[in-house]
């Protein structure tokens, strides 16, 4: 008789940023001193008035640019396949990992890709699915890509199924790389939504107003096998959670019931229950609706007194790199044993009142919560691991 091996555990061997704040050391340093990336700008190519958001420098740019020409066949690159390009392989230099071998594979999260160059470039071009290719390409990657496109929690999402394809011993090794660009089109399509704050976001503040959009690359790179690390993973990735509420098409569920069922999913998954973790990194975009929701979710799971954070705060919100980023950072901050900030919270804005952390602060957490929620009602949660 045949049994069936149990699922290898996942580790993040390898892990990089880009960012307005720079790269993953200056982003935990941001965290220590409470620095956010967010700016006023006044761009009147984006909108006729002043705006706050968190943009890459040009000189940032200008050295991937220079770094990242063209992929093979000598195709041009765009900002956005060279920015996933610098993070891949800056998380690959941790690894021992050959990603042009048949067990690898690459996910690509973004929610708008190249979409700055509509009408000025063929659309086979600016599909997500192009790019995703000419990044595999740029590596010689054996397998062909998979994109994640799911709103806002593409970077959550992308993990999760890395974590599945894992434990399915499909893949040995994953490279989930989450981007998205700052441009006139993503503005305007929020600010139809009355969603931008007029100033900075205050994520789970009563006097919030909406969110900062932020632009940014991260890559986790995933495996079964974490001796594929040049140094100790960064964590290991325990559980993970999906839901939908199919509520409305930009508007989230009132109330918090299936954000809560993909928490309870991930908990069971890792093997724990809410009193052990140690820190949320909350989705926490500052809008009204979202984090009402979101601390009603935390509640009904039972992680209401767990101290929580939302990145967003520092980098704003940078759509299919957002759930990514948020979790390089917060396992950073667990294996640190840190418990960042919330930047410009004052005074509870939620029925469901959270611990907010309004202050950095020192503190041990062995698990971390990761949420997510996206239009059209998607919900993800991840729960990472610390390794001793």
């Amino acid at each position: 008789m045949e049994y069936m091996k149990p699922a290898p555990p996942v580790y993040a061997i390898g892990h990089a940023l880009l960012g307005p704040l720079g790269n993953t050391a200056q982003h935990m340093e941001a965290v220590r001193q409470m620095k956010p990336a967010i700016r006023r700008y006044e761009d009147a190519a984006v909108a006729p008035a002043p705006f706050y958001a968190a943009r890459l420098a040009p000189d940032q740019l200008q050295l991937i640019a220079a770094r990242y020409g063209a992929a093979p066949g000598n195709i041009p690159l765009s900002p956005f396949e060279q920015m996933c390009l610098y993070v891949l392989d800056e998380a690959l230099a941790q690894t021992t990992v050959d990603i042009s071998r048949d067990d690898c594979l690459l996910i690509l999260s973004t929610t708008k890709g190249n979409i700055e160059w509509l009408g000025r470039q063929p659309d086979h071009r600016i599909s997500l699915h192009r790019s995703a290719s000419l990044i595999a390409s740029y590596h010689q990657m054996a397998r062909q890509p998979l994109v994640v496109s799911s709103a806002c929690i593409s970077g959550a999402m992308a993990l999760i199924l890395a974590a599945r394809l894992l434990e399915a011993r499909q893949y040995k090794h994953i490279v989930v790389v989450g981007c998205d660009r700052f441009s006139s089109f993503v503005y305007s399509g929020f600010q139809s939504f009355h969603a931008l704050a007029e100033g900075l976001c205050r994520p789970f503040d009563k006097d919030r107003t909406g969110i900062n959009l932020g632009e940014a690359a991260a890559c986790m790179i995933l495996s079964a096998e974490a001796g594929a690390a040049l140094e100790a993973p960064l964590a290991r990735l325990a559980g993970g959670g999906l839901s939908n509420d199919a509520n409305h098409l930009s508007g989230p569920s009132r109330t918090g019931t299936e954000l809560a069922a993909a928490i309870d999913g991930a908990l069971r998954q890792a093997g724990i229950t809410a009193p052990a973790l140690g820190m949320i990194s909350a989705h926490g975009t500052a809008t009204v609706f979202n984090d009402e929701m979101e601390a009603k979710a935390i509640a009904l799971a039972g992680a209401s007194a767990v101290p929580l954070h939302s990145f967003k705060s520092y980098t704003g919100h940078t759509l299919g790199a957002a759930g990514i980023i948020e979790s390089v950072v917060a396992c950073k901050a667990m294996k640190e044993d840190i418990l960042p900030a919330s930047l410009n919270f004052e005074t509870m804005g939620v029925a469901a009142p959270v611990n907010i952390s309004a202050r950095h602060r020192r503190g041990s957490a062995d698990f971390l919560l990761k949420t997510a929620s996206g239009f059209g009602g998607c919900n993800a949660a991840l729960v990472w691991q610390k390794i001793s």
